[in-house]
């Protein structure tokens, strides 16, 4: 997949969903060269792989470029003592995608700056290619923009655009929460079966199976 990008992506954390949206881009045929990901402590499997595939990894902000895209994946409640250190990646054409839970533009633009900006709230099995994506876009993003962070965002499956940003809250009520609520009916039904009388084992077995051809 070749991108119109201004500058560099810079992954701001490379854990199990940064991570995995990064091997997505590589895979999707994105250069690793073109990838920075900012992480003083990526797992090392994650490296590894993002490594051979020739993205470049910095402990923290990186110095003296501008972001093509500034791509947030780091965890909600560490965001306010992350993100400022990063205000001097954005450039006149840096786009910012947050998949943070809870955390609007306006809290993104007080401690980035002004910039287009997008919400995106993907779910668990994004890490493994089959996921789903709710996405809102604010006003000043152009459409090459929002094209561009589509494609980064499909490398996990599909993409929905919302029209405002409080749906993205329901997006997150429906799928960014739904895979727990899918577990929890798979444990109830493996603990039914097991108060019927099956192995516990071949409960969950049968509940797993169930669901997942359902």
């Amino acid at each position: 997949m070749s991108l119109p990008l201004a500058g560099p992506i810079v992954l701001i954390g490379a854990g199990n969903m940064g991570g995995a949206m990064a091997l997505g881009w590589v895979k999707s045929g994105i250069a690793g060269s073109s990838i920075i990901a900012a992480d003083p402590n990526p797992p090392e499997a994650i490296r590894s792989r993002l490594s051979d595939a020739g993205v470049g990894f910095v402990a923290s902000a990186p110095d003296g470029i501008k972001a093509g895209v500034l791509f947030v994946a780091v965890k909600p409640q560490v965001m306010a003592d992350v993100l400022p250190a990063y205000r001097s990646l954005i450039g006149p054409e840096t786009v910012v995608v947050s998949i943070a839970a809870g955390k609007t533009l306006s809290f993104l633009e007080a401690h980035l700056g002004s910039a287009p900006m997008v919400r995106a709230m993907p779910n668990t099995p994004a890490m493994i290619g089959r996921g789903v994506t709710g996405a809102y876009a604010s006003a000043g993003i152009t459409p090459a923009q929002r094209k561009l962070v589509d494609a980064l965002l499909q490398v996990s499956g599909p993409v929905e655009w919302v029209e405002t940003e409080a749906l993205i809250d329901a997006v997150t009520a429906v799928s960014g929460s739904g895979p727990a609520y899918v577990f929890y009916l798979v444990e109830c039904m493996a603990e039914a079966g097991r108060k019927l009388g099956l192995p516990a084992d071949l409960a969950m077995r049968l509940a797993r199976a169930t669901v997942s051809g359902a």
